[in-house]
């Protein structure tokens, strides 16, 4: 976290010296924050890092001799300094992007193609490097101290079956890690689909499905526009796809549509929650997880209007305290839930709903 120091203290790391010039001149154009120093790979970014003391380091993932990778784990560990990765947009810069959340970076922001485009990508990395200088590092720790979950075997409900409920989860800067905190948790009998929106680009979330699907009892996956999310599925919304909701006799199913970013982006939780909300009211549950902005806050609030149940993270567990606070000071949180009770809340919720659900049948 930082100190009282007016401005953001970035170390910047990359090895080409063009990059490393252009991307300081970039966050240098933004008053609150200051490049204090470059490094040309991870060996020369740890010295800096102990003789600097940074508050955020901009981290490239691929460099010779000590890549972002390894030089990670030791500035989260160690120094718990808050890193932001720069990643290419491709397939192997996706896995490599998975791995390093994997590993404790609070976020990442991908390089546009040329030099040329560099200033598209100024916004979103000033923003992500004052959301990370406010990051709980802690909370991107090893989500299993004693030992990850063991996998039993999966089953994905028959149709019909959890048709009545949904329960819909948005999550941003953080998120991954929070994601991979609570899913595998999650029973895979729990009698309800789960529609997930995590803010990520084209690519990253289908290797953030596959990551997922790889350590959990649920089935997750990328949706796509028809899919069903039936009980023991998971399904994420791709990158650039709004994802919408609507209840049928056979399950909850997906639609994802293109249009413009809500809040910033696409895909939205606002959108996602709306939708969930004027289709399964009463029996809908929304989690609104760790993320910097406001996106999914008044979704979360049309949710509780509607009469569902609804969940934000706790400040404690949050990496980055910005969409599940706007909800609760809005009033629109049911229930503020730390990320280590959330599956077992969960059931518990959804179980109530089942009874409930029983109990209108009966009468």
């Amino acid at each position: 976290m930082p100190s009282d120091r007016k401005k953001i203290r970035v170390l910047v790391v990359d090895d080409s010296a063009l990059m490393r010039k252009l991307i300081s001149r970039l966050l240098e154009g933004d008053p609150e924050i200051e490049v204090i120093g470059t490094a040309i790979d991870g060996s020369f970014a740890l010295t800096k890092v102990a003789q600097l003391k940074p508050d955020v380091v901009t981290l490239d993932v691929e460099m010779p001799r000590m890549d972002g990778l390894t030089a990670l784990g030791e500035l989260v560990s160690k120094h718990r300094t808050p890193v932001i990765m720069l990643s290419s947009h491709t397939t192997r810069g996706a896995a490599l992007t998975m791995q390093a959340l994997e590993k404790g970076a609070v976020d990442f922001v991908c390089k546009p193609s040329g030099t040329a485009r560099l200033p598209e990508m100024a916004d979103e990395l000033v923003s992500k490097i004052k959301a990370a200088a406010r990051t709980n590092v802690a909370a991107l720790g090893n989500p299993w101290p004693d030992g990850a979950p063991i996998k039993k075997k999966r089953f994905v409900g028959q149709f019909g079956r959890g048709a009545g409920k949904i329960v819909a989860i948005g999550a941003s800067s953080g998120g991954p890690h929070a994601l991979r905190s609570v899913l595998p948790l999650i029973p895979v009998d729990l009698d309800a689909g789960i529609v997930i929106v995590q803010h990520m680009p084209e690519s990253f979330t289908a290797m953030l499905a596959q990551w997922l699907n790889e350590i959990c009892n649920l089935q997750v996956k990328e949706a796509e526009s028809g899919d069903l999310a039936l009980p023991g599925r998971a399904l994420i919304a791709p990158g650039n796809q709004h994802l919408k909701v609507r209840k049928t006799p056979l399950g909850c199913q997906v639609l994802l549509e293109g249009g413009a970013q809500v809040n910033g982006h696409k895909p939205s939780v606002d959108v996602l929650f709306r939708s969930v909300a004027q289709e399964y009211g009463p029996l809908a549950t929304g989690i609104i997880m760790t993320g910097m902005g406001s996106d999914g806050a008044q979704g979360l609030g049309e949710i509780k209007r509607a009469g569902g149940n609804t969940v934000a993270q706790d400040k404690e567990s949050c990496a980055v305290y910005g969409m599940p606070r706007v909800a609760v000071e809005k009033g629109y949180a049911n229930k503020i839930v730390p990320l280590t009770e959330m599956a077992s809340y969960l059931s518990s919720e959804v179980g109530r709903l089942v009874a409930l659900e029983k109990s209108h049948v009966c009468k």
